[in-house]
């Protein structure tokens, strides 16, 4: 399962049974950490997920903001919650990416973006793991 974490909304994405392909899934709307901790766990104990991939937000330098420690604290307390596996891969740009593949490619308006880009996100930062997951 991939995730797209923000501050307004959360972008999920699911991979198929081969692990070959991530899928934008859902966008929940974003409560507080730990209530978003929870329904992730939950969303992904519903889906028998064994891996939960977030993006970790790295500033174009190289170096991590202030929201990389928030999606930090977010990936130890899914970790608290559940037994299932996380890991972070870096989403540089993921949402950029979304935002103009939807634009350029859908031509989706202003207000329909605003969902569709966080798990569409969500599942470019999926892609990206699996991808490497292939390439080991």
């Amino acid at each position: 399962m991939g995730v797209d974490y923000g501050l307004k909304r959360i972008g999920i994405a699911m991979t198929d049974f081969l692990r070959i392909t991530a899928s934008p899934f859902c966008t929940v709307e974003s409560v507080s950490l730990k209530k978003n901790a929870l329904e992730i766990v939950e969303i992904a104990e519903s889906n028998d997920v064994s891996t939960i991939v977030l993006g970790l937000p790295i500033n174009m330098n190289g170096t991590e903001g202030s929201m990389a420690e928030v999606v930090r604290k977010f990936a130890r307390e899914i970790k608290f919650l559940s037994g299932v596996e996380v890991t972070t891969v870096d989403e540089r740009l993921t949402t950029v990416q979304a935002e103009r593949m939807l634009i350029d490619s859908a031509g989706v308006s202003r207000e329909k973006r605003k969902g569709l880009k966080d798990k569409i996100a969500a599942a470019l930062i999926l892609q990206t793991y699996l991808d490497m997951q292939a390439a080991k």
